[in-house]
């Protein structure tokens, strides 16, 4: 199957907001405090996220701005319309995040050996076998779970990835029950012609609207890849406020789209999000200030400049 890029624009695209965990976890400097953590939480939940990836119960070793998460969430005030989900990559991960409280939990996986082997430790056959029990009890615990594929276009070790490699592990996702494959440009070297190729294998097997994109801007191609995938049907989209999180594969790059940028476009385009992007810019600065880094949005500012 050849995918169309021809075919009208979604009226409506679901933002995951993964910056209180995928961008917070790659900030330098020590753990935040668990009060600034929820705040921002309620923060993008009162400017019209309703899908926030909060927490991550993870080994302190590995990822130690995670540690105090099950605190984070026990601070956060719950809507019943919001998603908060928690990383979970482990049966032990689980456990906590279900004791805590989320509603959704997701596993991650990569389409590349080396990947694997340095992230999680086990080869991609190991870590599918991993993750079968942690979604079973999910599902049983009456969970919704997200699956992750990192290093969907290039790996910072193996170079090119095949897009069938990607598509194998997303089917694999997809069959132990995952609702939704989220596909990552874990380093940010995608163009649009690449991720169209890569996105045209995997949606042989899993229909596009089980799919959604997490582009990163290293190389400044962020929206770009995110309109080829809108245009090839893709609806849901993940980014992080303010930019946060960075590349830790490429010094000094940026890393995850800005979600500012993101909504920015995508009400320009005239698809409806449900966000209020005034009250996210005053969100992206107030979270920059407060870590004292720049603000890695282009939108927030300018938009600030305004309000």
């Amino acid at each position: 199957m050849r995918l169309s890029t021809s075919r009208p624009l979604a009226k409506h695209v679901k933002v995951v907001e993964v910056g209180p965990r995928d961008g917070l976890q790659n900030e330098p400097g020590g753990m935040l405090d668990a009060k600034v953590k929820a705040n921002l939480i309620d923060q993008l939940a009162a400017a019209g996220l309703t899908h926030i990836e909060a927490a991550a119960f993870v080994h302190p070793k590995w990822v130690p701005q995670m540690a105090n998460s099950a605190q984070v969430l026990k601070l956060i005030t719950t809507h019943k319309h919001v998603s908060y989900s928690a990383l979970t990559p482990n049966m032990r991960g689980l456990e906590r995040a279900i004791e805590a409280g989320v509603n959704e939990v997701a596993v991650f996986g990569a389409a590349s050996e080396s990947f694997s082997q340095r992230n999680t430790n086990c080869s991609i056959a190991e870590s599918i076998k991993r993750f079968e029990p942690v979604v079973q009890m999910a599902l049983d615990a009456g969970l919704k779970v997200r699956g992750y594929v990192s290093v969907v276009i290039d790996c910072p070790y193996e170079g090119k990835v095949a897009p069938t490699a990607v598509a194998s592990i997303a089917q694999q996702l997809i069959h132990m029950g995952c609702y939704e494959v989220s596909l990552g440009d874990t380093i940010g070297t995608a163009t649009p012609s690449r991720m169209l190729h890569m996105l045209e294998a995997v949606s042989h097997n899993i229909p596009i609207s089980n799919l959604a994109g997490h582009c990163h801007n290293t190389y400044g191609q962020a929206l770009a890849n995110v309109l080829c995938m809108l245009e090839a049907g893709v609806t849901t989209f993940d980014s992080s406020v303010a930019g946060l999180g960075g590349c830790p594969y490429a010094k000094g790059a940026s890393g995850n789209l800005a979600t500012e940028d993101l909504v920015y476009m995508l009400h320009g385009l005239g698809i409806h999000t449900g966000i209020s992007l005034d009250r996210l810019a005053r969100v992206g600065q107030s979270i920059s200030d407060l870590l004292g880094r720049p603000n890695g949005s282009h939108a927030g500012p300018a938009m600030i400049s305004f309000i």
